[in-house]
């Protein structure tokens, strides 16, 4: 009967079962309780599964990378990963949110790869940036547009809670209970979110000001050519720091000292919306195992569901 490794306790057929139960069952627990496993040996498993699924990976070319960071455990603990923005893919993962961790993981990649990325999409975090430009001098840094509406957003949020308290302080209840309208797309509204919102429009409130200056930014990235979405920023750069609202005149000045970096866009039109989707993946295996006693568990979990590797013996 064959082994699926040298000394391994575990045969080459119930190591491809368990890898189709690990894969389908929506937690260890489960899948320990249907194979019978402690969860040191569903870790076995996977770890094994992925050790082979790396030595096998492919030195393919790469032509957009994404960079995000995600939570890892209580604490301001994070990880960085580092994607494949085309194939969907988890390429590594590292411990940390610093310049290091993300110069290991740039340095891990083949010199085929760093000669085929052409960008990377990034947060404005100045981290990502020294480490890209020291390790893949011909790529474009592209600023992602997804981060780039969160600060908007947060600024927002920032002007209703200090205008809410405000008008409270008074006795005057209108903002309350109203920071969703504002940081939600309209699309999404119900009939009576929109008729609340239309009627919010018409008072001369700070945060409605704050919000036609978020919702406008919107049309940037809707331009066709680099020139023309340059103009469209100067023009709503002198509105934004001349709103008289300081969160949002502070975003806006973030964006003007990133602004290379965010029309380089226009040359590549990549976001790090598949990041984004694979954060939520990665909190979804993080939330079906209750959390991760470390690093390492986190890591082989994540390489094993989202990294596209051939795992199986």
């Amino acid at each position: 009967m064959p082994w699926s490794e040298p000394y391994s306790r575990f045969t080459l057929l119930f190591v491809k079962f368990a890898i189709d139960v690990i894969k389908a069952c929506g937690n260890v627990s489960d899948a320990a309780a249907l194979l019978n496993l402690s969860w040191d040996e569903i870790h076995l498993i996977r770890k094994k599964a992925v050790e082979r699924g790396l030595r096998r990976r492919k030195d393919h070319k790469i032509k957009y990378l994404g960079i995000d960071e995600k939570s890892f455990r209580r604490g301001r603990k994070y990880i960085t990963v580092l994607n494949d923005l085309q194939r969907q893919t988890v390429i590594e993962v590292k411990e940390g949110k610093s310049k290091e961790a993300v110069t290991q993981l740039l340095s891990s990649l083949s010199k085929k790869v760093k000669r085929s990325c052409e960008a990377v999409a990034v947060d404005m975090d100045p981290v990502f940036k020294t480490a890209i430009e020291k390790n893949l001098p011909d790529a474009d840094i592209v600023h992602d547009k997804f981060h780039i509406s969160k600060y908007l957003n947060e600024a927002v949020a920032n002007i209703w809670k200090d205008e809410n308290r405000r008008l409270r302080s008074v006795n005057n209840e209108t903002l309350s209970g109203t920071k969703f309208l504002w940081l939600t797309n309209q699309e999404n509204y119900s009939d009576k979110q929109k008729e609340a919102f239309n009627s919010l429009k018409l008072n001369l409130y700070k945060v409605g000001k704050g919000w036609q200056i978020k919702e406008a930014f919107r049309y940037f990235w809707s331009y066709r050519y680099k020139g023309n979405a340059e103009k469209f920023f100067k023009r709503w750069y002198f509105w934004a720091t001349h709103s008289k609202l300081k969160p949002t005149s502070g975003v806006a000045k973030m964006l003007y000292k990133n602004i290379k970096y965010i029309l380089t866009y226009f040359a590549h039109r990549i976001t790090n919306a598949g990041s984004e989707s694979i954060n939520s993946s990665i909190q979804k295996i993080k939330s079906n195992a209750r959390g991760f006693r470390n690093f390492d568990f986190f890591r082989v979990a994540i390489l094993f569901h989202l990294g596209g590797l051939d795992v199986y013996p």
